[in-house]
């Protein structure tokens, strides 16, 4: 490719380009046939937007904020693990992207530098992403090193009671490097053998499957920490989370790499947005790689989106620079997106912004 990116995917020939094809396949595969991971893109194009003309929209506002932190834009970099695979500097170049741009970075446990070097490095707002192990101990000494480390809240990720099955990972016997969050609390090397990738073995030693919704009251007990509940799918799920106390949700299908077959993300926000009532906010994420995505996701009731792929294909193709500019990009075009959409800041986006499927449905039956 010739010249500089002007879009996410462009930044993604470059990713694809300046890494080797076990690890590009690794951060752009998802699970089995690869559905969900298409559909979550796909799903986006059926939205239609509904611009309002005449309106003055010489000064837009793009800032917002997530859990009463204020950040320059509704976007925010989702939990991605082993960014070291992507360029040396990992999980710091992208923290210190987040500081740049004042937005919040969700930090993964599967983080390839330790969340108190990512916590030294800047003065990023910064989320911790929380699984659930079987030694209980080791989940509870990660909380407590976030809450101690100045991370502003935990983010359970509620839909990986094992590994789903990601075919270029078992094919290409995906190597897993250390994991610094858990060096001394588990071992931090897992060989990957013919049924699976490393990464598989190590989600299927020490993952806790029989983690449930009455365990929520037990991670509730060992911090003060927000907790948003990330993997909500459903409406009634989105009711139990309210039941069991969460301060937050995101829609969320792991980026496709979890069950295949699951709905696309954007498909399902509104159902989950309608359910929570406004009583905590909702988030999303999954194939969110332009502007208007945004922008439609705001339309159907997301505080905020999360971005994952996009801000790793920036960090492998320019490193730190490169997250910088990816989610520049993202902002630009949510900014031209609202203006010719007739809306002067992020409260003025609302449903009759756009039109569904499903609407265009109703209206053909009228």
């Amino acid at each position: 490719m010739t010249g500089e990116p002007v879009n996410v995917n462009e930044f993604r020939e470059l990713a694809r380009q300046a890494l080797p094809k076990m690890y590009y396949d690794f951060y752009t595969g998802g699970a089995e046939d690869q559905c969900t991971l298409k559909e979550n893109e796909e799903a986006f194009r059926r939205i239609i937007i509904q611009p309002r003309i005449l309106r003055n929209v010489r000064c837009i506002d793009l800032s917002t904020t997530v859990l009463g932190y204020n950040i320059s834009m509704p976007v925010m970099i989702a939990p991605t693990s082993l960014q070291k695979l992507a360029n040396p500097e990992g999980e710091i170049a992208t923290a210190r992207a987040a500081s740049s741009c004042n937005t919040i970075m969700v930090l993964s446990t599967s983080s390839t530098y330790s969340l108190e070097e990512v916590a030294a490095c800047c003065d990023a707002i910064r989320f911790f992403q929380l699984y659930v192990y079987k030694r209980r101990d080791i989940s509870a000494k990660l909380v407590q090193r976030a809450e101690n480390n100045g991370y502003k809240a935990i983010v359970l990720t509620v839909d990986s009671p094992r590994l789903g099955r990601r075919e270029a990972d078992v094919k290409n016997k995906l190597v897993v490097p250390p994991l610094k969050n858990l060096e001394g609390l588990l071992p931090t090397k897992f060989v990957s053998d013919e049924k699976g990738s490393g990464l598989a073995a190590l989600a299927s030693g020490t993952l806790d499957a029989s983690f449930c919704w009455e365990d929520i009251t037990w991670l509730k007990s060992i911090t003060n920490l927000p907790i948003l509940i990330k993997g909500v799918l459903t409406r009634e799920d989105a009711i139990k989370a309210l039941e069991v106390g969460v301060d937050g949700m995101i829609v969320s299908n792991h980026g496709g790499r979890q069950l295949d077959y699951s709905p696309a993300t954007i498909s399902v926000l509104e159902e989950v947005v309608d359910a929570v009532g406004g009583k905590v906010p909702v988030l999303v994420d999954g194939g969110i790689r332009r502007g208007t995505d945004i922008f439609k996701a705001l339309a159907l009731g997301a505080q905020a989106v999360l971005v994952g792929r996009a801000v790793v294909y920036g960090l492998a193709a320019k490193g730190e620079k490169g997250v910088n500019r990816v989610l520049e990009m993202l902002k630009e075009e949510l900014e031209l997106t609202m203006a010719l959409s007739g809306c002067c800041s992020v409260k003025e986006i609302s449903r009759s912004h756009v039109r569904t499927k499903h609407d265009q449905q109703l209206r053909s039956m009228l």
